[in-house]
């Protein structure tokens, strides 16, 4: 049986040994257990603080097999990005080069870097352990986390975005770090992905901050703006599903799009129902859900539901998991669009 849940501080040891096969360009993984500690300390007390505001708190998931009490996965959402330590990202932009003279008109696109102090909510973090991924056990990882927000929506900014791995090959090679950031920081890739969630400072000190003028750069470099790694492609895929889109904004190290989307008109936000439970049985024939309790001792699960207007029926191990009863109240959305044409 599987739930996603806050992470608590026994957590850490099997979080940070899972998180160790986190391949590069999962930079907010790539932390040091001291680092990993102090995230799940600031998130175990963002769980417990009521009536809280966005002020970039880490709120961060595990999903855990109950039947072995092993972590086999987790996710976070971040209330709010910038603050002490801004947000950096390039702005795709564009300008009209003409001369009369010669009849010529082009439209050149330019990097504009982007400082942000106060931004949105951000989603990121988000690992399942190879032996686990499949049967919709990623969408229930990387989902729980709206249906969370979609509780306690004063909790997260109006806007929620999500950075998307850019092209870094094998070999720890980005094409757009090597063709920019490498000639102002002196350091590897690996090193600099890493060194941003440590402290962000280096950026502020050793960025160029004039535009950069996208023609100029390697070839390899500009065909990797705004595209996402092979393994994101379904990650992309169920975001757009959830309504997030492009908006000519990338990772300023390996140009990955960074997805936009109006909080609220999040897909799993904006069609989860709050439904009654009327009674617990054995065994529910029904249709399949994303459910999650609606407290900040927070449990998100996936199972068939018996609905009948706004009461439903659960099953027994459904309510073990969610840590409910008769009476209680539920949160829960189909897992994916009921018109969806992606696959």
């Amino acid at each position: 049986m599987l739930v996603v849940r806050p992470a608590e501080i026994e957590d850490i040891d099997p979080l940070f040994s899972m998180i160790q096969d986190a391949e590069l360009g999962l930079s907010t993984l790539k932390i040091s257990k001291d680092r990993l500690t102090e995230r799940i300390e600031d998130s175990a007390r963002a769980f417990d603080k009521e009536n809280a505001r966005p002020r970039g708190q880490p709120y961060v998931f595990v999903m855990e097999d109950t039947t072995q009490a092993k972590v086999v996965g987790t996710s976070a959402i971040y209330s709010k990005v910038g603050g002490f330590q801004p947000f950096y990202t390039y702005e795709i932009k564009s300008v009209i080069k003409k001369s009369e003279d010669l009849g010529v008109a082009k439209e050149i696109h330019y990097l504009d870097l982007q400082t942000t102090h106060s931004g949105p909510t951000e989603i990121g973090s988000l690992f399942l352990s190879r032996e686990y991924q499949g049967k919709g056990n990623g969408r229930l990882l990387s989902l729980a986390r709206f249906l969370f927000a979609a509780q306690f929506l004063e909790r997260f900014e109006a806007e929620t975005i999500a950075e998307l791995r850019g092209i870094v090959h094998e070999n720890g090679h980005s094409p757009l770090w090597d063709a920019v950031g490498s000639h102002f920081f002196q350091m590897e890739y690996p090193r600099a992905e890493t060194q941003t969630i440590e402290n962000k400072k280096f950026i502020a000190e050793l960025m160029p901050q004039h535009p950069i003028y996208v023609p100029l750069l390697p070839e390899d470099a500009q065909e990797v703006l705004g595209q996402v790694h092979r393994r994101t492609i379904p990650a992309k895929i169920m975001l757009e599903q959830e309504g997030f889109e492009y908006r000519n904004f990338v990772d300023i190290f390996d140009g990955g799009p960074t997805v936009h989307c109006a909080t609220a008109s999040i897909r799993t936000i904006r069609e989860s129902k709050i439904l009654k439970i009327s009674d617990i049985q054995s065994e529910i024939p029904g249709d399949r859900f994303l459910v999650s309790n609606r407290s900040l001792k927070f449990r998100a699960t996936q199972g068939t539901l018996a609905i009948e207007g706004e009461n439903v029926v659960i099953s027994q191990a459904m309510a073990a998991r969610l840590n409910v009863e008769i009476g209680d109240t539920i949160r829960a959305v189909k897992p994916t669009h009921r018109n969806r044409t992606q696959q």
